[in-house]
């Protein structure tokens, strides 16, 4: 452990995701990428498919909670909550059919 509290980052003999041999540097669980080989670090990066694919995924799970939601026994908050998360679910839909 360190002065600072950490523990110091683990020095692996290849890629801490895919196990390629090879020195990628240390393995930092607080720094993102670190220790990975370039293929793992390309794999990673998002692309506009896999970007919209979540946003539908997340918009979908908020307006089935909005829609198990009893109206006639949900307090204010649960409405307020619930009516927020669809307005954002929808602003991100629309974002994303929104030209670039």
């Amino acid at each position: 452990m360190t002065t600072d509290g950490r523990t110091p980052p683990v020095v692996s003999p290849g890629c801490a995701l895919c196990a390629r041999p090879g020195d990628f540097g240390p393995h930092d669980p607080t720094v993102p990428r670190s220790g990975l080989c370039p293929a793992c670090i390309a794999a990673g990066k998002p692309t506009r498919n896999g970007l919209e694919q979540a946003v539908v995924i997340v918009a979908g799970q908020s307006l089935a909670a909005a829609e198990s939601l009893s109206l006639a026994t949900a307090t204010p908050e649960q409405l307020a909550y619930h009516l927020g998360a669809v307005k954002r679910s929808l602003r991100a839909v629309l974002q994303l059919l929104a030209p670039v």
